[in-house]
């Protein structure tokens, strides 16, 4: 495998923020990764789509390479997420670009097309969060599951028992067994993937960007944003994940942005890195540069 691109940094409000491009000629792509990963989540992608376009990768600010201010400074939001996202756009891209995400990252994407359509030509969604934690949804459970998820975040809120919490995750065993769980194609979960997603927790402040968005249960949902979008919207969606079920995923297919919504059959929850080649070559495809057989 080719040897992960050298980060640059680029400064977000006085905050570092890493990023990695590669890339000269045709629409600009931006890759926003999800929960607990990096811009290094598109290490199969990156120079793929950098033949045919100039993409970046970005570490969300609390995430990989990037700062990770005190929640108590700055709100880990997804409107946060999105104002950043969009400030990179107007000072290192230059133009508009097409959004690519995976989950959360999903979700900053749409916010960011909401808060300035004329900056996002296309959205390319890979598994979007349907945000099962949030207090609409939450409402839709059985009272034992709606207590008990409520019981779990208020303890988080404790710092102690939180920090706790968080590097009992933090450890590589534990990592390796949440990716078996997430992960259809469970060859893909290598010791390379682990040492991206574990580096960054031990950074100062990362147990407590964790337990701020582990007790995020407000703000937008996917199903809030697709109506307000105007620009194209594709979703890749692997058809084997556990934490964002496909036949939930599809309901979002039905809003008016909507172009396709691919399934991809035995892939969970990460396509850009369980089945990178799929992914490439539909994105590649939407974006006009090849076709697709089935």
């Amino acid at each position: 495998m080719t040897p992960p691109l050298t980060p640059q940094t680029w400064h977000w409000q006085d905050y570092p923020i890493l990023y990695r491009h590669q890339g000269t000629q045709g629409i600009p792509l931006l890759l926003i990764h999800g929960f607990g990963a990096s811009s290094l989540h598109w290490r199969k992608n990156i120079s793929v789509l950098a033949a045919h376009h100039p993409v970046y990768a970005i570490d969300l600010l609390g995430f990989g390479g990037s700062a990770k201010p005190s929640p108590s400074v700055v709100p880990y939001t997804f409107e946060t997420w999105a104002a950043l996202v969009l400030d990179f756009c107007h000072e290192i891209i230059g133009q508009p670009a097409v959004l690519i995400g995976n989950s959360i990252g999903c979700v900053v994407a749409l916010q960011a097309a909401v808060f300035q359509p004329a900056w996002v030509s296309r959205l390319i969604l890979l598994n979007c969060s349907l945000r099962q934690l949030h207090d609409r949804k939450r409402q839709q459970l059985p009272w034992h599951r709606r207590w008990g998820t409520a019981l779990l975040q208020r303890l988080l809120g404790n710092r102690t028992l939180g920090t706790y919490f968080f590097r009992q995750i933090a450890q590589p065993h534990t990592v390796r067994r949440i990716l078996h769980q997430a992960y259809a194609k469970t060859s893909a979960v290598t010791d390379e993937l682990v040492e991206i997603l574990l580096t960054p927790a031990q950074d100062t402040g990362a147990a407590d960007v964790f337990l701020a968005f582990v007790r995020y249960s407000q703000g937008p949902l996917p199903e809030d944003l697709l109506p307000q979008i105007t620009c194209p919207t594709y979703f890749l969606w692997g058809a084997a994940d556990p934490w964002e079920p496909i036949d939930e995923g599809q309901k979002l297919a039905q809003f008016p942005c909507v172009q396709e919504f691919i399934a991809l059959p035995e892939v969970g929850h990460c396509p850009q890195d369980e089945a990178p080649e799929q992914v490439n070559t539909y994105i590649l495809k939407w974006l006009g540069k090849t076709s697709v057989t089935n």
